[in-house]
């Protein structure tokens, strides 16, 4: 048998491959709307990608033209602030200024500049309310550490509780 000549046999071939995409057709069409929206987003994320790629350029490009634009007033970064110790805030007393220059270390317990948290408090124990109000007034008087000040405070009104 002679072979047919490669058109006609091009045209079945074709002719094939229709039929066969017309019955997979119903099965395709479901999935269709999904495919488009997925190649739509795609496609979309590419002109994004571009877009951001072209700002960038365009910075880099302007930004030898511009002067570096100086920090805003309002920008205020934790490092920059400087914490409010009780010595820079203004006296109700006139005295009190001249009372925090004078206060002394309590003698009966003349390391106290040296002492951590945990050191000072085993040592409360063996404190009076007096002396752990002349404990307090020296705290507040110089550093004012909201622990410390906190903690004598809390002794002060057990020992007066237990009294």
């Amino acid at each position: 048998m002679k072979p047919l000549p490669l058109g006609v046999r091009v045209a079945a071939g074709l002719a094939v491959t229709a039929l066969e995409q017309a019955r997979k057709l119903p099965q395709q069409l479901a999935g269709l709307p999904l495919t488009v929206v997925s190649e739509a987003m795609q496609l979309s994320m590419r002109v994004q990608q571009h877009v951001t790629e072209l700002a960038i350029k365009g910075d880099d490009v302007l930004s030898g033209l511009r002067p570096a634009e100086e920090e805003p007033e309002w920008a205020t970064f934790d490092e920059d602030e400087t914490p409010v110790t009780t010595s820079q805030l203004p006296a109700d007393d006139p005295w009190e200024e001249e009372e925090r220059a004078i206060a002394e270390v309590p003698e009966f317990l003349p390391m106290y500049d040296e002492l951590s948290i945990a050191q000072l408090r085993a040592r409360l124990r063996n404190l009076n309310a007096e002396q752990l109000e002349e404990l307090l007034h020296y705290e507040q008087a110089h550093e004012s550490r909201p622990e410390f000040v906190g903690m004598l405070n809390r002794r002060i009104a057990t020992v007066k509780a237990q009294s």
